[in-house]
């Protein structure tokens, strides 16, 4: 903070805040109030001001008081970001994927230090640019930053509704990283097989497990959730409540799927169906998978993720089968509780039959209609 010419007028450049190619610098005027000093920010260079300006400004304050006339009442200071972040988790642990365990790692490693001791009104689009950059500069996927940066408007979006903050958004912004991270590989019915018949050698409890999700769609933390009372064998559904969008939908059994369930199903209803050596909740996919898979060769030379095979390839294969035999988007968004219809776009590509029947039917429809014309016109005649 630095003297001006003018009394009680003070000024302090910006480090990283630049207007007509030199450091903006904000104007500050001080003065006293029954014996008390009172410091108050009148503005920066690049909105007008001037340290002339602020003097004009400390002067009406001074007659102000010198009238017994009430001082402009300063705004509520805006909250600092770390504490509106606290209490971001405190309210996660309840309404959070998990508790909002991810999220506060995220937190954690990337955003915290970034934005350590700033009020959310300190924070420009200009500040999440550089952290989007420096995100980059670390080699983490697109993904992961578009994470990162959607939970920072995620906890801003919550002080707004909570009411401790009345500012805009600045990420509003701020273009968002576009993930090519689609997963494009798909099991093969053959693979499948091989699969299966390799799992059922090693673990009943993974075999099952893979096979409901190559059946059904459902994802793993799904197929974890699952509980007795979930089963309605009478209609071969699946109650799927415990749901990644938060929207709870059925799933249909398959005879294979079934016969799994008929097996599993707990004598308690509310017992989960499936459970680890332990007896607890599974909470991940077990190794067993993954050396399954790298045993039979599926990820041999693959460097690219989208290749790759895991466990939830299964859901993909999935969709990608419904798609193939000709099931419309809409009804594999239904089963696999996909609640954007952009996120099954991308399996339209494996059902061009349908889409080729579709333009055959309208051009005979047109090629109809022309020949009755036709034959009108020749009756006419």
């Amino acid at each position: 903070m630095n003297k001006t010419k003018y009394l009680g007028i003070y000024e302090n450049p910006a480090k990283e805040r630049f207007f007509k190619g030199k450091s903006d610098t904000c104007f500050y005027i001080t003065y006293k109030d029954n014996r008390k000093k009172i410091w108050e920010k009148v503005g920066w260079l690049s909105e007008g001001y001037s340290a002339k300006l602020a003097g004009n400004i400390r002067a009406e304050r001074l007659r102000s008081l010198r009238h017994g006339q009430e001082l402009p009442k300063q705004k509520k200071k805006a909250p600092f970001f770390h504490d509106v972040a606290e209490q971001f988790f405190m309210w996660g642990k309840d309404n959070l994927s998990k508790g909002g365990l991810h999220d506060r790692s995220r937190y954690d490693n990337h955003l915290k230090n970034y934005f350590n001791g700033k009020r959310l009104n300190e924070v420009n689009s200009f500040d999440l640019e550089r952290l989007k950059q420096e995100l980059k500069k670390k080699n983490l996927a697109d993904q992961s930053i578009k994470h990162i940066l959607v939970l920072f408007r995620r906890i801003l979006n919550k002080a707004i509704s909570w009411g401790l903050y009345e500012g805009p958004n600045p990420l509003k912004n701020v273009k968002m990283p576009v993930p090519q991270n689609q997963r494009e590989r798909f099991l093969t019915h053959e693979e499948i097989a091989l699969l299966l018949e390799r799992l059922k050698g090693k673990s009943s409890l993974w075999h099952d497990i893979t096979l409901i999700a190559l059946h059904t769609g459902l994802r793993a933390s799904e197929i974890f959730s699952l509980r007795g009372y979930d089963l309605d064998f009478g209609q071969e559904l699946i109650g799927v409540d415990d749901t990644k969008t938060k929207h709870p939908r059925k799933a249909i059994m398959t005879a294979a799927v079934k016969k799994i369930f008929k097996n599993r199903n707990p004598k308690n209803p509310s017992d989960l169906v499936f459970l680890n050596r332990k007896g607890e909740k599974i909470t991940e996919v077990s190794k067993i998978f993954s050396r399954t898979i790298d045993e039979l060769g599926f990820n041999q030379g693959v460097i690219d993720n989208r290749q790759r095979v895991v466990f939830h390839t299964c859901r993909h294969t999935f969709a990608s089968w419904l798609a193939i035999q000709g099931t419309p988007l809409h009804v594999i968004a239904e089963l696999t509780g996909h609640r954007q219809m952009s996120m099954v776009q991308r399996y339209s590509h494996l059902s061009p039959d349908v889409r080729r029947r579709a333009v055959e039917q309208a051009v005979s429809g047109f090629n109809q209609l022309k020949k009755k014309n036709e034959v009108k016109i020749t009756e006419a005649v």
